[in-house]
């Protein structure tokens, strides 16, 4: 390792272009991670596979009728293929250069579960979600039906400080993963992530309230169909001016893949909407960028889609504003 600049050992003469020899492992160091993917990502390059532009963690690879796509994450590598002998010709040829560990078909990736049948491939946090109410004591609380409130209104200003937030972060941090498969439980972690600098005793409430929903609701997760139309539809919406604090709109968009549910999110808007048309255009234009985001992560996988893709929106004043292209152009200027 190269000497960090100004170190000098005291009394000792250190000579140019010396280096440190490390006594513990590389992947302890911030530059671990960096140094394996540089190398693992020139390797797949050197065998053909080519880098995706939608998504820098997946690499594919075409060969007549035979497709292989890898997924990297850090040091956890998903491979699928149309092909079997090709995944072992492939792990083959890695395990030469890298120590592979070879776990055999995906049931378990950092922490979802997946399940395979005829009906199409089911993912859930069972396991996760277990260990979160186990760490909270909530494996004896009552289930409750809905993971919020409705109607209710947080705010920063209101309510006592919480006098340790700690337990509030680290709840938050967990939950914020477990929207991985839980697209019910997406607005309400979301939002109070919004109180993680100063979070009060109604945000701590709240958090209580979502952890009795997951008891009732531990093994749900999302179903992706086999027999699934090559077909995405989008729907948007919005809140206009629902945060108390700041008067901004919530966006909101969820995408299906024929009948399948792959993307969905719910963010506060950058800028205060003047109108309910406005917040809702906003939010039409956040999910034409995750369509056009997944339009190209299917021709990554060389899926075409000859279709156009749908959204929906239920605001008439948004909808005439995207069909005229005129006053679709000047709307910035006009809000």
């Amino acid at each position: 390792m190269i000497l960090p600049p100004g170190y000098s050992k005291q009394g000792e003469f250190l000579p140019p272009n010396v280096v440190c020899k490390l006594h513990k492992s590389l992947y302890g160091l911030k530059q671990a991670s960096r140094q394996w993917y540089a190398k693992f990502s020139s390797t797949l390059s050197s065998l053909g596979f080519s880098h995706s532009q939608a998504d820098h963690s997946l690499f594919t690879k075409s060969s007549g009728a035979t497709f292989i796509a890898i997924l990297v994450y850090v040091d956890d590598i998903l491979v699928a293929s149309n092909n079997i002998h090709k995944i072992h010709h492939l792990t083959s040829l890695l395990d030469n250069k890298f120590k592979l560990k070879n776990l055999g078909p995906l049931k378990y990736f950092l922490g979802i579960e997946v399940a395979r049948s005829s009906a199409g491939i089911s993912i859930c946090q069972r396991q996760y979600t277990m260990q979160i109410l186990s760490d909270a004591g909530y494996l004896g609380c009552k289930p409750k039906s809905t993971p919020m409130e409705p109607n209710l209104k947080l705010s920063s200003h209101t309510g006592d400080l919480l006098p340790d937030a700690t337990l509030y972060r680290r709840l938050i941090g967990r939950l914020l993963y477990l929207t991985i498969t839980g697209p019910d439980i997406c607005y309400v972690v979301n939002h109070l992530s919004q109180f993680m600098a100063a979070p009060r005793v109604p945000h701590l409430h709240v958090v209580q309230r979502i952890l009795a929903y997951l008891k009732g609701t531990v093994g749900q997760g999302l179903l992706f169909s086999a027999s699934s139309s090559i077909q995405l539809n989008a729907f948007s919406d919005s809140d206009w001016a629902s945060c108390p604090d700041s008067r901004k709109s919530i966006s909101g968009f969820c995408v299906f893949l024929g009948n399948s549910l792959i993307s969905w999110k719910s963010k506060k808007q950058s800028t205060v909407s003047r109108s309910s048309a406005e917040a809702e255009y906003r939010s039409m234009a956040h999910a034409s960028c995750e369509l056009t985001w997944l339009l190209s992560l299917l021709k990554d996988f060389h899926v075409s889609h000859p279709a156009a893709a749908h959204l929906f929106c239920d605001n008439t004043a948004a909808l005439h504003i995207a069909a005229n292209p005129l006053v679709a152009l000047l709307a910035p200027c006009i809000f």
